[in-house]
Protein backbone atom coordinates (compact mmCIF):
# COMPACT_ATOMS: atom_id res chain seq x y z
CA UNK A 1 0.00 0.00 0.00
CA UNK A 2 1.54 3.37 -1.02
CA UNK A 3 2.25 5.87 1.74
CA UNK A 4 0.65 9.30 1.87
CA UNK A 5 2.67 11.70 4.01
CA UNK A 6 1.90 15.26 5.12
CA UNK A 7 4.87 17.50 5.88
CA UNK A 8 3.88 20.15 8.42
CA UNK A 9 6.32 23.00 7.93
CA UNK A 10 6.65 26.20 9.93
CA UNK A 11 7.61 29.22 7.82
CA UNK A 12 11.13 30.61 7.93
CA UNK A 13 12.39 33.31 10.30
CA UNK A 14 10.79 36.67 9.54
CA UNK A 15 10.81 40.31 10.61
CA UNK A 16 8.57 39.97 13.67
CA UNK A 17 8.32 43.23 15.63
CA UNK A 18 9.40 42.96 19.29
CA UNK A 19 6.63 42.13 21.72
CA UNK A 20 3.98 41.54 19.05
CA UNK A 21 2.28 38.13 18.75
CA UNK A 22 2.91 36.54 15.37
CA UNK A 23 -0.79 36.05 14.54
CA UNK A 24 -1.64 37.78 11.23
CA UNK A 25 1.49 39.92 10.90
CA UNK A 26 2.28 40.90 7.28
CA UNK A 27 6.09 41.01 7.43
CA UNK A 28 8.50 39.19 5.07
CA UNK A 29 11.20 36.60 5.67
CA UNK A 30 14.63 37.62 6.82
CA UNK A 31 17.65 36.67 4.69
CA UNK A 32 18.20 33.78 7.09
CA UNK A 33 14.59 32.66 6.69
CA UNK A 34 14.86 32.69 2.89
CA UNK A 35 18.11 30.72 2.98
CA UNK A 36 16.67 28.11 5.36
CA UNK A 37 13.65 27.62 3.08
CA UNK A 38 15.95 26.98 0.11
CA UNK A 39 17.94 24.53 2.22
CA UNK A 40 14.79 22.65 3.23
CA UNK A 41 13.74 22.37 -0.41
CA UNK A 42 17.14 20.94 -1.30
CA UNK A 43 16.96 18.45 1.59
CA UNK A 44 13.48 17.28 0.57
CA UNK A 45 14.64 16.88 -3.04
CA UNK A 46 17.53 14.71 -1.86
CA UNK A 47 15.10 12.43 -0.03
CA UNK A 48 13.00 12.07 -3.17
CA UNK A 49 16.10 11.22 -5.20
CA UNK A 50 16.94 8.58 -2.58
CA UNK A 51 13.58 6.93 -3.32
CA UNK A 52 11.74 7.82 -0.12
CA UNK A 53 8.67 9.31 -1.82
CA UNK A 54 7.57 11.53 -4.70
CA UNK A 55 6.80 15.13 -3.73
CA UNK A 56 3.43 16.40 -4.91
CA UNK A 57 3.91 19.42 -7.23
CA UNK A 58 1.42 21.63 -5.34
CA UNK A 59 2.71 23.25 -2.14
CA UNK A 60 -0.03 24.58 0.13
CA UNK A 61 0.85 27.68 2.14
CA UNK A 62 -0.83 30.14 4.42
CA UNK A 63 -1.70 33.38 2.66
CA UNK A 64 0.46 35.34 5.11
CA UNK A 65 3.58 36.66 3.42
CA UNK A 66 6.13 34.77 5.52
CA UNK A 67 4.51 31.40 4.71
CA UNK A 68 4.00 32.22 1.03
CA UNK A 69 7.64 33.33 0.66
CA UNK A 70 8.78 30.13 2.37
CA UNK A 71 6.75 28.12 -0.13
CA UNK A 72 8.16 30.07 -3.05
CA UNK A 73 11.75 29.41 -1.94
CA UNK A 74 11.05 25.71 -1.37
CA UNK A 75 9.36 25.45 -4.77
CA UNK A 76 12.36 27.18 -6.36
CA UNK A 77 14.78 24.70 -4.80
CA UNK A 78 12.65 21.66 -5.69
CA UNK A 79 12.17 22.77 -9.28
CA UNK A 80 15.88 23.31 -9.70
CA UNK A 81 16.88 20.05 -8.02
CA UNK A 82 14.25 17.72 -9.49
CA UNK A 83 13.77 19.22 -12.95
CA UNK A 84 9.99 19.59 -12.84
CA UNK A 85 7.70 22.44 -11.85
CA UNK A 86 6.42 23.02 -8.32
CA UNK A 87 3.75 25.63 -7.62
CA UNK A 88 2.48 27.40 -4.51
CA UNK A 89 -1.21 27.47 -3.60
CA UNK A 90 -2.16 30.06 -0.95
CA UNK A 91 -4.95 29.45 1.57
CA UNK A 92 -6.40 31.61 4.35
CA UNK A 93 -7.30 28.36 6.12
CA UNK A 94 -3.59 27.78 6.87
CA UNK A 95 -3.08 31.17 8.56
CA UNK A 96 -2.05 31.56 12.19
CA UNK A 97 -4.61 32.21 14.94
CA UNK A 98 -6.38 35.56 14.52
CA UNK A 99 -6.36 38.15 17.29
CA UNK A 100 -9.19 40.01 15.58
CA UNK A 101 -9.51 43.66 16.61
CA UNK A 102 -6.26 43.35 18.60
CA UNK A 103 -4.20 42.39 15.54
CA UNK A 104 -0.65 43.74 15.39
CA UNK A 105 -0.70 45.25 18.88
CA UNK A 106 1.94 44.33 21.44
CA UNK A 107 1.18 41.78 24.14
CA UNK A 108 1.33 44.51 26.80
CA UNK A 109 -1.05 46.75 24.85
CA UNK A 110 -3.52 43.88 24.40
CA UNK A 111 -3.42 43.02 28.10
CA UNK A 112 -3.86 46.67 29.10
CA UNK A 113 -6.84 47.18 26.80
CA UNK A 114 -8.60 44.04 28.03
CA UNK A 115 -7.92 44.90 31.69
CA UNK A 116 -9.26 48.43 31.16
CA UNK A 117 -12.50 47.22 29.56
CA UNK A 118 -15.16 46.81 32.30
CA UNK A 119 -16.84 44.06 30.29
CA UNK A 120 -13.89 41.68 30.60
CA UNK A 121 -11.76 39.91 33.18
CA UNK A 122 -7.96 40.37 32.89
CA UNK A 123 -6.29 37.81 30.67
CA UNK A 124 -4.71 34.81 32.45
CA UNK A 125 -0.90 34.65 32.73
CA UNK A 126 0.66 33.15 29.62
CA UNK A 127 -2.62 33.54 27.74
CA UNK A 128 -0.90 33.68 24.35
CA UNK A 129 0.14 30.02 24.58
CA UNK A 130 -3.06 28.68 26.20
CA UNK A 131 -5.01 26.64 23.62
CA UNK A 132 -8.51 27.55 24.82
CA UNK A 133 -8.09 31.32 25.25
CA UNK A 134 -9.89 33.50 22.71
CA UNK A 135 -9.55 37.26 23.10
CA UNK A 136 -13.00 38.76 23.81
CA UNK A 137 -12.95 40.96 20.70
CA UNK A 138 -14.43 40.83 17.23
CA UNK A 139 -12.66 38.44 14.85
CA UNK A 140 -10.51 36.66 17.43
CA UNK A 141 -10.12 32.89 17.63
CA UNK A 142 -8.43 30.49 20.00
CA UNK A 143 -5.45 28.34 19.14
CA UNK A 144 -7.75 25.32 19.25
CA UNK A 145 -10.04 26.89 16.68
CA UNK A 146 -7.11 27.78 14.44
CA UNK A 147 -5.75 24.24 14.75
CA UNK A 148 -9.11 22.75 13.79
CA UNK A 149 -9.22 25.01 10.73
CA UNK A 150 -5.73 23.94 9.64
CA UNK A 151 -6.44 20.25 10.28
CA UNK A 152 -9.64 20.43 8.22
CA UNK A 153 -7.69 21.94 5.34
CA UNK A 154 -4.97 19.27 5.50
CA UNK A 155 -7.48 16.41 5.54
CA UNK A 156 -9.50 18.04 2.77
CA UNK A 157 -6.44 18.19 0.53
CA UNK A 158 -5.13 14.70 1.35
CA UNK A 159 -8.37 12.71 1.11
CA UNK A 160 -8.70 13.10 -2.69
CA UNK A 161 -5.02 12.16 -3.14
CA UNK A 162 -5.52 9.05 -1.03
CA UNK A 163 -8.32 7.76 -3.24
CA UNK A 164 -6.09 7.54 -6.32
CA UNK A 165 -2.69 6.99 -4.70
CA UNK A 166 -0.29 5.09 -6.96
CA UNK A 167 3.04 5.63 -5.18
CA UNK A 168 4.50 6.92 -1.95
CA UNK A 169 3.67 10.63 -1.97
CA UNK A 170 4.65 13.62 0.17
CA UNK A 171 2.44 16.72 0.32
CA UNK A 172 3.84 19.95 1.79
CA UNK A 173 1.81 22.26 4.06
CA UNK A 174 3.49 25.50 5.12
CA UNK A 175 1.77 27.25 7.99
CA UNK A 176 2.58 28.56 11.46
CA UNK A 177 3.96 26.95 14.59
CA UNK A 178 1.03 27.24 16.98
CA UNK A 179 -1.62 26.50 14.35
CA UNK A 180 0.29 23.42 13.19
CA UNK A 181 0.73 22.07 16.73
CA UNK A 182 -2.98 22.39 17.38
CA UNK A 183 -3.69 20.87 13.96
CA UNK A 184 -1.63 17.88 15.08
CA UNK A 185 -3.89 17.63 18.16
CA UNK A 186 -6.94 17.60 15.91
CA UNK A 187 -5.31 14.96 13.70
CA UNK A 188 -4.63 12.77 16.72
CA UNK A 189 -0.83 12.89 16.77
CA UNK A 190 -0.32 15.20 19.77
CA UNK A 191 -2.06 15.43 23.13
CA UNK A 192 -3.45 18.82 24.09
CA UNK A 193 -1.48 18.84 27.33
CA UNK A 194 1.77 18.46 25.36
CA UNK A 195 1.24 21.60 23.28
CA UNK A 196 2.35 24.36 25.72
CA UNK A 197 5.76 22.70 26.12
CA UNK A 198 6.40 22.41 22.39
CA UNK A 199 7.20 24.69 19.49
CA UNK A 200 8.43 24.16 15.93
CA UNK A 201 11.76 24.89 14.32
CA UNK A 202 11.64 27.34 11.44
CA UNK A 203 11.76 25.53 8.08
CA UNK A 204 11.83 22.09 9.63
CA UNK A 205 9.16 19.50 8.83
CA UNK A 206 7.14 17.21 11.06
CA UNK A 207 5.95 14.26 8.96
CA UNK A 208 2.57 12.60 9.49
CA UNK A 209 1.60 9.42 7.65
CA UNK A 210 -2.08 9.15 6.73
CA UNK A 211 -3.49 5.65 6.47
CA UNK A 212 -6.35 4.75 4.06
CA UNK A 213 -8.91 5.21 6.84
CA UNK A 214 -7.82 8.78 7.53
CA UNK A 215 -5.82 8.09 10.71
CA UNK A 216 -2.57 10.01 11.14
CA UNK A 217 0.69 8.89 12.72
CA UNK A 218 3.79 10.97 13.50
CA UNK A 219 6.61 9.15 11.71
CA UNK A 220 9.51 11.59 11.32
CA UNK A 221 10.70 15.08 12.21
CA UNK A 222 10.96 16.52 15.71
CA UNK A 223 8.86 19.06 17.53
CA UNK A 224 10.94 21.69 19.32
CA UNK A 225 10.87 21.37 23.10
CA UNK A 226 10.59 24.74 24.81
CA UNK A 227 13.18 25.62 27.42
CA UNK A 228 11.83 26.61 30.82
CA UNK A 229 10.89 30.29 30.68
CA UNK A 230 11.26 30.51 26.89
CA UNK A 231 8.97 33.11 25.33
CA UNK A 232 6.26 31.74 23.05
CA UNK A 233 6.76 33.76 19.87
CA UNK A 234 4.28 31.81 17.76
Amino acid sequence: MPRLVAALIRHGAYHQPPGVPSALLPHPLTAEGSASALALGEALAARERAGEWTIDPVIDTSSLRRAWETGERIAEALTRALGRDFVVSQHDALCERSLGAMANLTVSAIEALIADDPRHQPLPPGWKALPNVRLPVVGAESLLEAGARVATHIEGRLAPLARDLQRDTLRLFISHGAALRLAAVNLGTLRLDEVPGLSMYHCSAVFLDRDPGGTYRHTDGAWKVRRRGEEARD
